[in-house]
């Protein structure tokens, strides 16, 4: 069995308002995904399609989720909001266009107005392939960065724990500006070291416009025989720095399939937060996707009453 797969079946599901804050779709045939190479990789490369996704995101309860750029490419992020547009899933996207650009502002103006446009909540850059440690520092970034604000979208940050400082600086010359740091920073959960990695991440966590996605922790872990014990370093580290009101989980579906199923990684989820108070799994689970990315709850839905934390930490 599937380490994710066992772990899944010894938690027990709750009804909690379930978003999955990160996700990918693609289709070869409209856009090549060029950093699937290698024999590694080979199973992500086939189509990833919204119809898949729907069957395992409601099968495992998920009600809502965010669609994330993988290429820096103009004209993915037109594709992913028109996908969103005509999708009772995809509640918001995280697109990508040029920081760099003199013309940001209206770039952003422009895919606003676009079908699908009202669902753009954030801008992602792959920051973890520059060579610039500095990259988010530089002028031409730093404005792109502040048209991001102006036009009141979030900032994800797909980085390397190397490049995690340069978060922290860029985070606190824009306090405007919200960072959402994607899967945790990247740490070393295959060698099992916690610093410096857990040192930056604390320093980006004590500025208050920063966010941590729970999410992508499966394949910086040995993919064929993580555990949870794996894990439970990084997640303890992020959700005790930046609080679960500041957590929201993500699956990186397709990305996980190569260390664990969809529902795996759900239930690896739940059992990193399962000592945490109700309250604070409703925010990981739903309430901090929804917050800092304007979602709208679904209809109908009461959110959970906050309980105390029980003491010992999070989880058993």
């Amino acid at each position: 069995m599937n380490p994710a797969d066992a772990v899944e079946a010894r938690v027990v599901p709750e009804v909690l308002d379930v978003v999955d804050a990160h996700h990918h779709v693609w289709e070869l045939g409209v856009r090549d995904q060029d950093w699937i190479r290698g024999p590694e990789l080979a199973p992500l490369r086939r189509d990833f399609t919204l119809d898949e996704l729907r069957g395992e995101a409601r099968a495992a309860g998920v009600g809502a989720t965010v669609l994330v750029q993988t290429v820096t490419v103009a004209e993915e992020t037109p594709e992913l909001l028109a996908l969103a547009d005509g999708s009772d899933l995809v509640a918001g996207v995280v697109g990508w266009t040029d920081l760099t650009s003199p013309g940001v502002a209206d770039e952003l103006a422009r895919l606003r107005e676009l079908p699908g446009g009202d669902r753009l909540v954030g801008i992602r850059h792959q920051v973890q392939g520059e060579r610039d440690p500095a990259w988010l520092l530089r002028p031409d970034v730093r404005r792109g960065l502040g048209a991001v604000a102006d036009a009141g979208l979030v900032h994800d940050l797909v980085v390397l724990p190397g490049q995690l400082p340069s978060c922290v600086r860029a985070a606190a010359l824009h306090p405007e500006l919200t960072f959402v740091l994607d899967h945790l920073g990247k740490p070393p959960i295959a060698s099992g070291a916690l610093e410096p990695w857990s040192s930056d991440v604390r320093a980006l966590a004590a500025l208050p416009n920063t966010v941590c996605k729970l999410s992508g922790m499966v394949t910086e872990a040995s993919w064929t025989r993580w555990r949870l014990a794996d894990l439970r370093p990084y997640a303890e580290t992020v959700l005790d720095a930046f609080g679960a009101g500041r957590v929201m989980w993500g699956s990186d579906w397709p990305v996980c399939r190569l260390a664990a199923s969809y529902a795996g990684v759900l239930g690896a989820g739940r059992g990193l937060v399962a000592g945490l108070g109700v309250g604070e799994r409703g925010a990981v689970f739903g309430g901090t996707a929804r917050g800092v990315y304007g979602l709208s709850p679904p209809a109908g839905f009461a959110p959970p009453h906050p309980s105390p934390r029980p003491s010992g930490g999070v989880g058993g």
